[in-house]
């Protein structure tokens, strides 16, 4: 026993490659000598291996079995050193599994894939917008970025990096570089709001440092900050308390235009914004007006210019990045997604 526990701890202690190797190996030659040596018993090489398999799993189900002094000799030695092996290497599996889960909980796994949203400061409004994300399109990989100490939501499709994210080792560990867009969220934890944005300033600095082609927004407390942001090119803004506050007032003014909003900025339900592709038939925005409409979809905007419906005879430029308001069916009719 003291020589079999020798034996088994250090198999344990194997570099995993030379154990993973060594596995494969006895599996293969156990079936070339036990098929070789119990020619009756075993009459092919898959029957063979069936039964090494069996044996060093311990499920042996008798359906074959060797008959002879030598083959005897061979599943005893399956049974000392095969089943020992073999275990330790399911015990490899699952402590790396349970390993892997581990440092993904933690934030400690780099993120490789590319064309996936990072959330930079977990929050409800990030979990808002996560949730509008796979409404939008479920198959889209997210990856959270904050310093929690486990993380805060995970899905095999959401991902989380443990960090500081204006670091650069941490925005690297998340691909930065190859999303497809960073939205970052300020930090509730801080009761002053010029901390707030100073420090998603920072955060928007080194993200464009790393990242400066990647479609950036930032939500920031004041409007009047903003103007601190311009010089590093961050692409959009999101006014946190003005917006609350201007939505607030006009309600009050012209009642229900809260629910207009809602719908506008929510795929839950109604009609919602959607970009749409450009036709090849359409040279004037009256052309792109026209034919939409008849569509079911109200042509409102050409990127953020929204008095096209004024400008209806010019021609449509090469960059112009056309804006409606239809259903999700309609949208998809027009931009040749129906299935």
């Amino acid at each position: 026993m003291y020589i079999l526990r020798r034996l088994f701890t250090k198999m344990v202690n194997i570099n995993n490659y030379i154990l993973f190797l060594s596995s494969g190996l006895l599996v293969v030659f156990g079936t070339i000598l036990i098929v070789n040596v119990e020619r009756d018993s075993f009459p092919t090489y898959f029957d063979g291996f069936w039964w090494v398999m069996t044996t060093v799993t311990t499920v042996g189900y008798g359906d074959y079995y060797p008959v002879t002094i030598a083959g005897r000799l061979i599943a005893i030695f399956l049974y000392i050193l095969g089943i020992g092996l073999i275990g330790v290497v399911i015990g490899k599996v699952v402590d790396g599994l349970a390993g892997f889960r581990k440092k993904r909980l933690e934030g400690a796994i780099v993120y490789k894939d590319k064309k996936h949203y990072i959330i930079i400061g977990w929050s409800q409004k990030a979990s808002f917008a996560i949730q509008e994300i796979m409404d939008t399109y479920d198959q889209a990989e997210v990856v959270i970025i904050d310093d929690l100490k486990e993380a805060p939501f995970l899905k095999d499709n959401i991902h989380y990096i443990k960090g500081n994210a204006s670091a650069k080792e941490t925005l690297m560990k998340a691909n930065v570089s190859e999303a497809h867009a960073v939205m970052i969220f300020s930090d509730d934890r801080i009761n002053d709001d010029q901390l707030i944005d100073g420090k998603s300033l920072l955060i928007a600095s080194s993200v464009e440092a790393l990242a400066p082609n990647v479609h950036t927004i930032v939500e920031v407390m004041e409007e009047a900050h903003i103007k601190n942001f311009k010089h590093i090119k961050v692409d959009e803004f999101i006014v946190s308390n003005e917006t609350i506050s201007s939505l607030a007032v006009r309600s009050a003014f012209m009642n229900g235009v809260s629910s207009i909003y809602g719908q506008l900025l929510s795929r839950s339900h109604g009609d919602d914004l959607h970009l749409i592709p450009r036709q090849k038939e359409w040279n004037t925005y009256q052309d792109a007006f026209d034919s939409l409409l008849k569509q079911g979809a109200t042509l409102i905007a050409d990127g953020n210019d929204l008095n096209i419906n004024r400008r209806l005879g010019e021609p449509i430029p090469e960059s112009a990045r056309l804006f409606a308001i239809c259903d999700e069916h309609t949208y998809k009719t027009i931009a040749g997604k129906e299935e």
